[in-house]
């Protein structure tokens, strides 16, 4: 019996299951579609990205027990678009027999950040200090080291939603209070050096293939763009990349994941600090769709069907930069404009990227542009041309 018989690779032609239709389900339809698969997704908007491109869409809750069934009917194979998928709705797609990728229980542990972060430091890999609040016992008892410090929602947070930062107890009370009462972390801001990220795939006979990492810029918590080139090149000089990659490893094997993996560290003087996972490919892994041999979106097909891992290499250094809803509103003026695509698509090396939503809001990811080229500080520099072209402030190298 081959490997890929053992875990019943599915063959092209056969229909696999997304739950979500945000931006990052519409690349992976793409890619499911360029490989031969069919895809159903499930999302209860009826104007999504990811359902605009997809073999069929049902228009549904994520826990519709009916629509469940059905969707197990049709599809081997499924996965997911964001991880504020309900768990239970995945661990009933388990119990019918659907391959269900990455695992429920992997979802449970990252899309809760009391648990992510038990689970990372059961690892023995170093996170920023923190506490746990569930009352307001506990945020009067916190020690003081942790401030300044930022309060986070355990469950349904993301891009900097559900945060607050806050400088004593005072502050941290109110911003309980604010952000509901619900259990939170809060966590000790630190001096950062760098932050970092990397996405990595784990196939079903727990192989690995890392992506070559970024420099990630964010504003307001929200990326804002990334920098990628070769890992030994001096961007990098102050990071140990093989620690990096080590950790990462740890991450993805003790979780027995299948799938892609995103993991984004803080760089602290020598210190590497894991700050968060996200269980699918990530904002900052675009660059791959166009700088690598494989794209995230394609791993993230090929761990799902059985189909081994692809090559993750470099073909190009890269700078993403993304486009969020600010861009569409004049900074003078305030009133809404169509970006000067014409101009910005005159830069050498630019791949524009555009989701398809109708609405540009402020924050909104609308879509975004990568740069290729084979010198990082030249990229740099069409880097800032673009950004003063669309009305960005870009941050460099």
């Amino acid at each position: 019996m081959s490997l890929f018989d053992s875990i019943s690779f599915i063959k092209p032609g056969s229909w696999l299951g997304l739950l979500g239709g945000g931006q990052l389900g519409k690349m992976f339809c793409n890619s499911a579609q360029q490989l031969g698969y069919k895809v159903v997704v499930i999302d209860p908007s009826n104007d999504n990205p990811a359902s605009a491109v997809a073999d069929l869409h049902l228009q549904s809750s994520y826990d519709d027990e009916d629509v469940l069934n059905h969707f197990s009917s049709i599809c081997k194979s499924v996965t997911v678009e964001f991880e504020n998928i309900p768990v239970h709705s995945l661990s009933f797609l388990a119990k019918k027999k659907v391959r269900v990728c990455p695992s429920y229980e992997s979802i449970a542990i990252a899309q809760n950040r009391i648990l992510e972060k038990e689970f990372i430091s059961s690892l023995g890999i170093d996170l920023a200090p923190y506490a746990v609040l569930y009352d307001y016992e506990d945020c009067i008892n916190i020690s003081e080291n942790l401030f300044p410090g930022i309060l986070k929602v355990a469950q349904l947070g993301y891009d900097g939603k559900g945060q607050i930062r806050v400088k004593d107890k005072g502050q941290l009370i109110k911003a309980f209070d604010d952000l509901g009462k619900v259990p939170s972390v809060f966590e000790k801001m630190l001096p950062l050096d760098q932050e970092l990220s990397i996405v990595v795939a784990r196939g079903f006979n727990g192989k690995t293939q890392e992506f070559p990492p970024s420099i990630n810029f964010h504003s307001s918590g929200i990326l804002s763009s990334s920098i990628i080139t070769s890992s030994n090149h001096e961007i990098y000089s102050n990071i140990d990349i093989s620690r990096v990659s080590f950790i990462a490893k740890k991450i993805i094997d003790s979780l027995k994941y299948t799938g892609v993996l995103c993991i984004e560290f803080f760089i602290v003087g020598n210190r590497i600090i894991v700050n968060e996972i996200a269980p699918r490919p990530h904002n900052s892994g675009h660059y791959s769709i166009e700088a690598c041999i494989t794209s995230q979106f394609e791993q993230q097909v090929r761990a799902m069907v059985g189909l081994p891992l692809g090559d993750t290499s470099l073909m190009s250094s890269a700078i993403m930069i993304n486009l969020l809803g600010d861009v569409w509103f004049d900074k003078s003026s305030g009133l809404q404009r169509e970006p000067n695509w014409v101009q910005a698509l005159d830069i050498l090396g630019a791949k524009l990227h555009l989701y398809g939503k109708n609405e540009a809001r402020i924050g909104r990811k609308m879509g975004h542009i990568t740069l290729l080229g084979n010198d990082v500080y030249e990229l740099n520099k069409r880097a800032y041309d673009l950004c003063s072209i669309i009305g960005i402030d870009y941050e460099s190298v």
